[in-house]
């Protein structure tokens, strides 16, 4: 497939005559080869890639995506040359694209980040890089997703969630494709190729190119392999080696797949699609070979690209030299032809050197020879790159050319800003000094980092418990005995202590579980307690933070007036400020106050006044529970500060505010996943648990995606069955009744992940619960 500038063209092929060998020689260009069957437009700038989106009972012709220089990504079908929708989200290019299971689609951009996009909408992004991503692939595994990065990592996705993160590439990753559920490949700037386990091993490298490496496709043996990159060529990889080297009549060859019947497709600056062979019957017609041939040997080499190494011309052959036969396929050699020197690459196919072009200004020599470039002759051709090792940008100058013209003509060629006037300039004069003819030195100095790459777009602006700290028997102890919910009868899963029966529940086929749109609340209380460790810690509190009997008493009154519904005073405004103020004590002694507080939240004057009586306070409330939730913070005060946050949904407040923060408490929560403590994971759970009842029947969708994330992410590490049976229930109340959040959820792994708990018999709930989820994904 071909894609053009603002628009893109679908070419379908046609039958070719035939070749007589096992290699890849036969070039079957577009207009012959290929018929134009369709024509897309949508895209307001440069589209940077496509992939396809596999057919669906909804699309049986399957969908295809671009992404494009202006942020957005069009979906198109086969039916209409405009976009049947277009996809935006992203702040700056998208640059890759990747389609999954159940129409899943994953993007990367020049933003720092990925995106997962299902029926329209944005699931969710991933953030974790600090450059751009320029490629993303989706992993036959349901649910792992990759990402390489200009920061020079891979991350491995799960969920939404950064699983592990690949070092090694020493300069950007620009090409990923998969080999199997297991492994994948790398490519990068750095000319080197990488095969990874998804476990996170280096297993092998590969060296042949000698410039950035673009692209990677992989053959359907999953073993061998052909790349594209910056050196202008086509590389094979069989068994480990590069068998083969195809130059081709462009500087940059961009992009490569490999088609059905195993031809290779490739993509290159000079706007070309061309299709290699290596059967016969789609073998190109002799005078188009010579064509291709010729047109590649009129090409110019600049040797401080670093393909041909350092050039002593009076230490070349003559043509005498092109007698002796290679010893292997895309042999290289120079000879003194006169006073040029002339490049040839050896054929095994054809048992012949194939000159591949002129070099020009060799190192050690001047020559009259001018840079070709676009169908002109120019004294320097330089190489610039955008935006940390983004495509490259041809600068072409004569030294008659007024230097600056020269620079506010490329930049606004290239849609830069005009900023960049001076910079691009000088890099001009300086670089050209003492010069007449011949390209840029190799040492030329990038104009605005001072080094090899120029981006200009820089100054964007995106820019536990294992030591019991309540000690002592008989004290007060937050999070002991049985977290429980609001008691809803005898059935209720939530409630503990023998008042779920099991059995009860078999004789119907009434789902009990989900959806669960009442949040659940963590209720337990001993005031007596609670007050006596107050007091204790209050004795020997920094003089600033101790308080007086007369503020105890009124939080005593507090908790009392809290934990009996049947209390006749009512919590006072005074009261609930002092409970506020006190919840900033220091964090090794603020646990019993995060108690009160705890307990306070459920009360509907609390709630509404720490909630939402004005938004600021419920933001201030939100962020300091967040605050006691870091990974590095107590346990006991992320347990109290989750059970909070919890207990908040009990009014319509706090069901509001943690909506509107649901984003910021959700990944905050997620981090504590892999904290070893089940009253933090339990806690952690009816959080999510909460969330999804709050959003069970609401078109949300980013917010579903969030829940199923994090719900995903901690079944990884909770081991308590109660918290395991929590998450199952938030899965379910997630998935109930909206078919595209269950499309999600199967897309990332939910199915295979939760299936182990169907047998879990104690306690059943686990194991019937999760039959039902099962069921509801089907």
């Amino acid at each position: 497939m071909s894609y053009d500038f603002m628009s893109g063209r679908l070419w379908t092929s046609a039958p070719f005559k035939k070749n007589r060998n096992g290699k890849f020689p036969s070039q079957i260009h577009p207009d012959r080869g290929f018929t134009e069957m369709h024509c897309m437009t949508g895209h307001q700038n440069f589209v940077s890639c496509v992939c396809i989106i596999a057919p669906s009972d909804t699309y049986p012709r399957g969908l295809i995506a671009t992404g494009g220089n202006d942020h957005n990504i069009c979906v198109f079908t086969l039916d209409q040359p405009q976009p049947l929708f277009t996809l935006k989200g992203h702040k700056n290019t998208v640059c890759t694209l990747s389609s999954g299971k159940f129409g899943t689609l994953l993007s990367g951009s020049w933003d720092t980040t990925a995106k997962v996009w299902l029926n329209e909408k944005c699931m969710m992004t991933l953030q974790g890089h600090t450059a751009a991503v320029w490629a993303v692939v989706i992993l036959p595994e349901q649910g792992l997703m990759l990402s390489g990065s200009a920061d020079k990592t891979i991350k491995l996705w799960k969920a939404g969630h950064c699983e592990k993160t690949f070092t090694g590439h020493e300069d950007c990753v620009r090409g990923l494709a998969v080999v199997s559920d297991l492994e994948f490949f790398s490519c990068s700037n750095d000319t080197s190729i990488r095969r990874w386990l998804v476990t996170g091993e280096c297993v092998q490298v590969y060296y042949s190119h000698t410039n950035y490496i673009y692209s990677l496709a992989v053959f359907p043996n999953g073993q061998d392999f052909v790349s594209t990159g910056e050196d202008r060529t086509l590389r094979i990889w069989k068994q480990g080696e590069c068998q083969q080297t195809i130059r081709l009549p462009a500087q940059s060859v961009w992009c490569c797949c490999i088609l059905p019947n195993g031809d290779i497709a490739v993509g290159a600056s000079d706007g070309l699609i061309r299709v290699f062979t290596e059967v016969e019957d789609r073998m190109a017609s002799p005078q188009d070979l010579q064509a291709f041939e010729d047109e590649l040997s009129k090409t110019t080499i600049d040797p401080k690209t670093g393909d041909l190494g350092d050039i002593k011309m009076e230490d070349l052959p003559g043509r005498d030299h092109l007698d002796e036969p290679g010893n292997r396929e895309g042999q290289t050699r120079l000879i003194k032809e006169g006073q040029k020197v002339e490049a040839y690459q050896w054929s095994v196919a054809d048992s012949r050197w194939m000159k591949i072009g002129d070099v020009v200004g060799g190192s050690n020599q001047q020559t009259s020879k001018k840079v070709n470039y676009e169908g002109k002759e120019y004294d320097f051709v330089f190489t610039i790159d955008i935006n940390e090792g983004g495509p490259s940008m041809k600068l072409p100058y004569n030294v008659t050319d007024d230097p600056w013209l020269t620079a506010h003509n490329f930049l606004q060629k290239n849609e830069l800003s005009p900023m960049f006037l001076d910079q691009v300039a000088n890099f001009i004069i300086e670089n050209t000094k003492g010069h007449t003819l011949g390209a840029a030195p190799p040492s030329a100095a990038d104009p605005f980092t001072g080094s090899g790459r120029y981006i200009p777009v820089a100054a964007d602006n995106r820019a536990g418990f294992g030591a019991d700290p309540f000690t002592g028997t008989g004290r007060y102890i937050p999070g002991s005995g049985t977290p429980t919910g609001a008691p809803v009868g005898a059935a209720d899963p939530f409630t503990g202590g023998g008042a779920y029966s099991s059995a009860a529940s078999r004789q119907t086929s009434t789902n009990i579980y989900f959806p669960k749109t009442d949040g659940v609340t963590f209720e337990q209380a001993n005031a007596t307690q609670i007050m006596a460790k107050l007091r204790e810690l209050n004795g020997g509190a920094p003089g600033e933070y101790r308080l007086s009997e007369e503020v105890l008493g009124s939080l005593e009154k507090l908790l009392v007036s809290v934990c009996d519904p049947c209390a006749s005073e009512q919590p006072t405004t005074e009261q609930i400020s002092l409970l506020w103020k006190t919840s900033h004590w220091p964090e090794d002694i603020v646990f019993p106050v995060l108690d009160i507080l705890r307990l306070a939240v459920r009360h509907p004057q609390v709630n509404e006044s720490l909630c939402g009586g004005d938004a600021d306070d419920g933001v201030a409330l939100c962020n300091h529970l967040l605050s006691l939730m870091k990974p590095q913070a107590r346990p006991a005060n992320q347990m109290l500060a989750l059970r909070t946050l919890c207990n908040c949904f009990s009014g319509w407040r706090g069901r509001a505010l943690l909506l509107a923060q649901r984003e910021a408490v959700l990944s905050h929560a997620a981090d504590l996943c892999s904290v070893c403590n089940k009253n933090i994971h339990i806690a952690l759970a009816t959080l999510v648990l909460n969330y999804a009842g709050s959003l069970h029947g609401q078109p949300d969708l980013e917010a579903k995606a969030q829940c199923l994330s994090v719900a995903s992410a901690a079944l990884e590490s909770v081991q308590d069955k109660e918290a395991v049976f929590r998450l199952l229930v938030a899965l379910g109340t997630t998935v109930a009744s909206d078919q595209t959040a269950q499309d999600l959820a199967k897309s990332l792994g939910v199915t295979s992940q939760i299936a182990k708990y169907t047998s879990v018999t104690d306690p059943a709930k686990v194991g019937e619960c999760c039959q039902l989820v099962l069921k509801e994904l089907q």
